[in-house]
């Protein structure tokens, strides 16, 4: 035994050396991709994955060669037989963890989204802190931490609002029915063009889009740059604050929610009867019953409840009193 230690001793040193190469090469790898892509201020996390992804990849090349220094019947397809082995029992064991370790290695590949940008995600919306390789960490605006699996926002919808320099935001003004819509149309143009910050190019525009119950709802729509959620806030207190002063005035109405209640007789004559029977405004030329006052028919159902009442008195007066002469 010790005569074999000592034959492997220049071997053992060998593959010291050569391992200790591949270990330092490893380090130097994964600093020269960090150092390619400190310059890009969104791939800075892709850098730091892909720098531990050829470090640790280095390394195992360097075990194989060290083992084969050392054992000269060694063959690196046994290693990978072994470890194909573990590994599928590995895999079953922490099936999560992979699965959110390779949609981060995805995500920070394509780049659906970036640091620095501001997404919603189901019920939650912020800023993207940090793109981990297990989770993605975003920052609410109100000041909270919200830790989302990487799985769950690689299979899901997200909602980039910073994607693009520029975003479109809209709103619905209500006027009223006897208000000139064409004047109105050009005073909420107006409105938004004085304000600072609404863009002239996508320029902004007005379209009616509703005859609602009350109101005739104009839209209007205008463009900011850039997208963030404290500008979009401001911009559009700007903008609403410019548009109800512009309105105002000048005389356009901005009328609350109404509604009209309209009384019609029901009489027997006309009850059943739907070519005669009243409901809501009068059909055309046709003839209908006249609608009463509510105070004309408050009177009539009194004059009917008093005949009715007279009548009942005066029949059942002394029922019991027996028929004489006098009566007659």
């Amino acid at each position: 035994m010790i005569e074999g230690l000592i034959i492997l001793i220049p071997n053992l040193v060998l593959a010291l050396i050569v391992f200790a190469l591949f270990w330092f090469g490893a380090i130097a790898i994964r600093t020269l991709v960090k150092r390619l892509t400190r310059r890009y201020r969104h791939a800075r996390n892709l850098g730091l994955v892909l720098g531990r992804l050829s470090q640790g990849v280095t390394i195992l090349i360097g075990l194989f060669v060290a083992l084969s220094i050392v054992i000269p019947t060694f063959k690196a397809g046994d290693l990978v037989q072994l470890l194909g082995i573990s590994g599928v029992a590995i895999g079953f064991a922490f099936r999560d963890i992979l699965q959110n370790f390779l949609a981060g290695i995805l995500i920070l590949l394509t780049e659906p989204f970036q640091m620095d940008d501001q997404i919603v995600f189901k019920d939650f919306e912020g800023t993207v802190e940090n793109i981990q390789t297990r989770a993605t960490t975003i920052r609410t605006y109100d000041g909270r931490r919200i830790v989302i699996p990487n799985s769950e926002l690689f299979t899901n919808s997200v909602t980039v609002n910073t994607a693009f320099e520029n975003r479109r935001l809209q709103y619905d003004i209500g006027i009223g029915y006897g208000d000139d819509i064409d004047r109105a149309k050009e005073l909420i143009m107006e409105a938004m063009q004085g304000v600072d910050g609404v863009l002239r190019d996508p320029a902004p525009d007005v379209l009616v889009m509703e005859l609602a119950e009350s109101t005739v709802n104009i839209r209007a729509r205008w463009w900011v740059q850039p997208p963030r959620r404290a500008d979009v806030l401001d911009m559009r207190d700007k903008v609403l604050t410019a548009i109800k002063n512009k309105l105002t005035a000048n005389g356009i109405d901005m009328p609350f929610p109404t509604q009209q209640i309209l009384f019609h007789d029901q009489t027997e004559e006309t009850d059943g009867d739907r070519a005669r029977q009243r409901e809501g405004w009068p059909a055309g030329n046709k003839e209908v019953p006249k609608p009463r006052s509510i105070g004309g028919s408050l009177r009539k159902l009194a004059e009917m409840r008093a005949q009715r009442d007279g009548n009942g008195s005066h029949r059942d007066e002394n029922p019991d009193r027996p028929h004489t002469a006098d009566d007659n």
